[in-house]
C-alpha cells in the first residue's frame, strides 16, 4: 500500500469564484485566492493567488490580472486549466521521478449545467488530473459542517460564497430540494462599489470594497456590538483626485439590502418546495449557514427574523465545503453515491 501510494494521490478542491482551498492528506495545503496574472507580451502566467491578487488593479497594460470563475463557474477556460495545474503545482505532490496517477474530488454548485460541469471536468484534465469526481457544493459543505447527510433526516444548508449563494435540503443522502443563485460575495462587493459612487461620489476598486465589507459590512442597521467606522480610500469623481471618507456599517447594510433580499426570497422559496416531514425536522434543526457570506455580520439573525427558525454559523465556514469534499475523498466508499 505504501508503495502504491507513492503513484496514486489524491486531492480535494472546492474550486471557488474568489477562494481555491486544496486538501491533501486531511490537510488544507493551498488556500490561495483564485486569480492568474498573465503578462500578454510573452503570454506566459507571471503568478497564480495571492501574488496575483497583489497585483489586480494595480498592473500596468503589459499585464493582465483574470478571474477564471465567475458566478460560480468557469468564465475562462484556458485561465482555469492554468489555475488549477499552478494549484496542483502548489502542493508538491508531482515532483518525483515518476509523476502520480492523480484522482480529484472537485465540488461543483448545485445548479450548474451540463456544459459548466463539463468545462470543470476538461479544465482538471488537462491540468493533469487522471481521474475527476464531482460532488455539489451543499452536500460538501453539510458533510464539512459535521451534519450526517445519510440519516432520514431534513437539513437545510446556504452556503453563500463568492459567486453563488446555494440553498438546499438535504435528505437521505440527496438533495431534495435546491436553489442556486448567483447573488453572492462579488455582488456584495458590486453593491459597495456602487453605494461610494451614488452616495460618495468616490470611485473605489473591488479589493477596496472587500475591505469595506470585511471592517464594516453589515446586514442589519442595528448592531450590539458594532464595528469602527473604515476609512475608504478612492478617487474623486469630480475632481479626479484621490479622496478618504469614513464609511459606518449603517451604509453598508443599506447597501446591501436588496442582494440579501434576494437570498431570503431564495431560502424561503426553497422552505416552500420543501415536503412537510422534512420541513418538521428544519424546524427542530434549524438552517446551517456555511461560505464566507456566512461571516456578514447580523445575516443568522436578519435570516432568523425572516424565517422564524434558528440559525446557525459553521465552524471555520470559509473552509467548510473543502473540509467537507476532503471528507468525502477520506470516506470515498461511503459517499460515492454522493459523488459523480
Amino acid at each position: 500500500m505504501g508503495l502504491l501510494s507513492l503513484f496514486n494521490k489524491e486531492l480535494a478542491m472546492d474550486l471557488g469564484t474568489a477562494n481555491s482551498i486544496v486538501i491533501y492528506n486531511d490537510q488544507v495545503v493551498i488556500d490561495e485566492p483564485s486569480i492568474v496574472a498573465l503578462d500578454k507580451t510573452t503570454n506566459k502566467i507571471m503568478a497564480v493567488g495571492k501574488r496575483a491578487q497583489q497585483m489586480d488593479g494595480k498592473n500596468n497594460k503589459t499585464i493582465e490580472t483574470v478571474r477564471p470563475l465567475r458566478g460560480g463557474v468557469i468564465a475562462d477556460f484556458e485561465m482555469a486549466q492554468h489555475l488549477i495545474r499552478e494549484l496542483i503545482k502548489m502542493t508538491n505532490i508531482s515532483r518525483s521521478f515518476m509523476p502520480p496517477a492523480l484522482r480529484m474530488v472537485i465540488c461543483i454548485p448545485s445548479g450548474i449545467t451540463n456544459v459548466e460541469e463539463r468545462a470543470v471536468r476538461e479544465s482538471a484534465e488537462q491540468a493533469g488530473a487522471k481521474e475527476i469526481r464531482m460532488i455539489h457544493e451543499p452536500m460538501a459543505a453539510a458533510i464539512g459542517i459535521g451534519i450526517d447527510v445519510l440519516e432520514p433526516y431534513g437539513n437545510m444548508i446556504v452556503d453563500i460564497g463568492g459567486g453563488t449563494a446555494e440553498i438546499a435540503v438535504i435528505s437521505l443522502g440527496g438533495i431534495v430540494c435546491n436553489k442556486s443563485i448567483k447573488v453572492a460575495g462579488d455582488v456584495f462587493n458590486e453593491n459597495i462599489i456602487e453605494y461610494m459612487r451614488k452616495q460618495h461620489n468616490i470611485v473605489i476598486g473591488v479589493r477596496t470594497a472587500e475591505k469595506v465589507k470585511i471592517s464594516v459590512g453589515s446586514a442589519v442597521s442595528e448592531l450590539e456590538n458594532p464595528p469602527d467606522d473604515y476609512e475608504t480610500l478612492g478617487r474623486d469623481l469630480l475632481t479626479g483626485l484621490p479622496k478618504n471618507i469614513m464609511v459606518n456599517y449603517k451604509e453598508i447594510a443599506h447597501a446591501l439590502d436588496r442582494s440579501i433580499a434576494q437570498i431570503e426570497s431564495a431560502i424561503l422559496e426553497t422552505l416552500a418546495d420543501t415536503p412537510p416531514e422534512l420541513a418538521a425536522d428544519i424546524y427542530k434543526s434549524g438552517i446551517y449557514l456555511a461560505g464566507g457570506g456566512s461571516l456578514l455580520r447580523g445575516l443568522d439573525q436578519r435570516i432568523a427574523s425572516k424565517t422564524k427558525l434558528k440559525v446557525h454559523i459553521a465552524e471555520d465556514p470559509l473552509r467548510a465545503v473543502a473540509r467537507g469534499t476532503g471528507i468525502a475523498l477520506k470516506n470515498f466508499n461511503k459517499f460515492s453515491f454522493l459523488i459523480k
